[in-house]
């Protein structure tokens, strides 16, 4: 399965103009509204240079102006904003048994979505179905499908064969498939390819609590247990992008009884075999409980259902392990905890985990706390699909 990222193609002169134009567009959105010559003396380029990308992305749409802003002598200055609604993004994310779609809008703000069951995981179903969920949506929403800027496909990795494959959260049928341009064909426009996690993770800088940051760790929660690093601003994806499979790491079992790093066994198991949602519901399965939707998740643990607090306690020793490890590998500002998990559930998880005090993360003077919560629910991942469309208007690339 490939897997996408922004990229520039074209000529020089092109790839140039497409940069410049993620540069003003990321001061924008960072500082909210801003003028002519402040742009420019932020972005090193021309006042000329920022006035005609300005009215390029204003005939677009994009742009709107948001007022004006007195330099003392001589006229006001005219100062630009973003359109909430010049652009939309679609995400999707294919898991075994369901596809769901979101919208964004330039902001980041969803507008729609809607999760539907999915009867078989084959390329040719899963891509029909997508097309068949994108047309609904547009319908529903009226949004102008010109108005579209691509979409983010999420799906489980990981996307090249690996020691990984037939491993629980891995779709079958995926590991010699071009994804993002049979994606790109069922939706006819640009898509980008993404695991979960990784999605996730820009979802959260997009619209969440790591909008300031530019190096964290996103654990994600979905079928498996995964993770999204960013460091310096962009997605680390390794060698063959397949980076922060967390959820096949091996982790001590937890003891029962023993809530400390200290209560783990000699035992090892992957840590999706403790601490993720499909352990969870085959936990509760076995006890002739329902937990599939998150409703029903938050009324167990409402109701302090043993089984699910047996849960909560193993999870929590074993992510304790797993942000360990993460903190010492990759040194982020913070370690968020999110995706296809409640709220309640997710801020449990994040309050029982035991910090280490032998970790880089044991520093004075820190601007966030060493573990976050970030955005949860079933649409975390999909929601971050659309993001990755979003964030690449904002995101400079390498020029070539």
């Amino acid at each position: 399965m490939s897997q996408g990222s922004p990229k520039f193609t074209g000529s020089n002169a092109e790839q140039t103009r497409r940069h410049n134009r993620c540069v003003v567009l990321g001061q924008i959105r960072r500082a909210g509204k801003m003028g002519r010559a402040e742009m420019a003396r932020a972005s090193g380029l021309s006042v000329q240079a920022v006035s005609n990308i300005i009215a390029s992305l204003e005939d677009e749409g994009m742009l709107i102006e948001a007022g004006q802003r007195s330099r003392g002598r001589g006229l006001p200055a005219p100062q630009y904003a973003l359109n909430p609604d010049g652009g939309y993004a679609l995400g999707f994310e294919v898991r075994l048994h369901s596809t769901s779609i979101t919208l964004l809008n330039l902001m980041g703000e969803l507008r729609c979505s809607e999760r539907q069951p999915l009867l078989d995981t084959d390329p040719e179903t899963v891509s029909r179905q997508l097309r068949h969920q994108m047309s609904r949506m547009l319908e529903d929403t009226g949004v102008d499908a010109r108005l579209l800027l691509g979409a983010g496909v999420v799906m489980p990795g990981p996307f090249t064969p690996t020691g990984l494959a037939n491993t629980a959260s891995v779709l079958p049928h995926w590991q010699d498939i071009d994804a993002e341009n049979l994606f790109a064909s069922a939706l006819s426009m640009p898509v980008l390819v993404e695991n979960d996690a990784n999605a996730a993770a820009v979802g959260e800088h997009i619209s969440g609590c790591t909008n300031m940051l530019s190096n964290y760790a996103f654990i994600y929660f979905g079928t498996g247990v995964g993770l999204g690093i960013v460091h310096q601003g962009r997605l680390f994806r390794g060698g063959s992008g397949n980076a922060g499979e967390l959820g096949h790491i091996l982790v001590p079992v937890p003891d029962a009884g023993d809530t400390s790093l200290a209560g783990l066994s000699s035992r090892m198991t992957p840590l999706e075999n403790i601490a993720s949602r499909d352990t969870l519901q085959q936990r509760l399965a076995r006890a002739g409980l329902d937990g599939h939707t998150d409703d029903e998740l938050e009324a167990l643990a409402a109701a302090d259902n043993p089984v699910l607090q047996q849960w909560l306690h193993d999870a929590s020793i074993s992510l304790s392990h797993a942000v360990h490890v993460v903190e010492n590998l990759f040194d982020p500002d913070t370690v968020v905890l999110g995706g296809a998990l409640p709220d309640s559930l997710l801020e449990r998880l994040v309050q029982s985990i035991s910090l280490a005090e032998h970790s880089t993360a044991q520093r004075k003077n820190r601007p966030v706390p060493r573990v976050m919560q970030g955005h949860s629910g079933e649409l975390s991942a999909a929601r971050g699909g659309a993001a990755l469309v979003i964030n690449s208007l904002f995101t400079p690339q390498t020029l070539s």
